[in-house]
């Protein structure tokens, strides 16, 4: 009797192996730690680079002819704009009301195959993530009386958007997450829509 006690004393006392379990647990927390913060850092430094890119893309597109097809080449007179002699050419819009007939606002996604949006992506492309192509390049010419002048050349608002496109993490924070004890989704790690952001200017003439 007393030699069983002694041996289960034995036994309850033995610590061998508990570092290795200690080390297992501590181990996968840390290494989740580790990866996230490069990861979710990289995330925060993409986002960063593709506002810059944003604004780029923005900038070459208002001094370029328009992507778009459709869009007017000049401000022209509405009915009342004919009738009344007091509107010359070169009145600004804002000044005469229901002088210019306002052009409807034109968007079309950028392509390879288009000279001025392959141009643009180009410039871009090293600060888009993985994957990005012209065809994530959306432009938008909508009308603003303040800029136009009747019977001048269109001078419209360009709003660059870059969108549609994915974030790719690379690292599998999911089995990490599997490997500090939790409880893996399937969706931690994998790739996610990146948002999508905007620059608008309004158009010059370089001429």
């Amino acid at each position: 009797m007393i030699r069983a006690a002694r041996h289960i004393t034995r036994v309850w006392r033995d610590e061998a192996g508990t570092v290795l379990v200690e080390l297992a647990v501590v181990l996968g927390l840390f290494v989740l730690m580790v990866f996230g913060v490069i990861d979710f850092g990289r995330l925060g430094f993409s986002y960063v680079l593709a506002e810059k890119a944003t604004e780029t893309a923005a900038r070459m597109a208002v001094v370029r002819p328009a992507i778009c097809q459709n869009v007017a080449p000049v401000v022209r007179r509405t009915l009342l704009g004919t009738l009344n002699l007091s509107v010359r050419n070169g009145t600004r819009c804002s000044d005469a009301p229901g002088v210019c007939r306002a052009p409807a606002t034109v968007t079309c996604t950028g392509s390879a195959g288009q000279p001025q949006a392959a141009a643009i992506f180009t410039q871009i492309a090293a600060l888009l993530p993985v994957g990005a192509g012209a065809e994530n390049l959306r432009f938008t010419y909508s009308y603003d009386p303040d800029l136009n002048r009747v019977g001048a050349p269109y001078a419209p608002i360009v709003t660059v958007e870059i969108t549609d496109l994915e974030y790719q993490f690379i690292s599998p924070l999911g089995a990490f997450v599997a490997l500090a004890g939790g409880t893996d989704d399937g969706r931690l790690g994998t790739a996610f829509a990146f948002p999508s952001m905007s620059a608008s200017l309004p158009a010059e003439d370089l001429k």
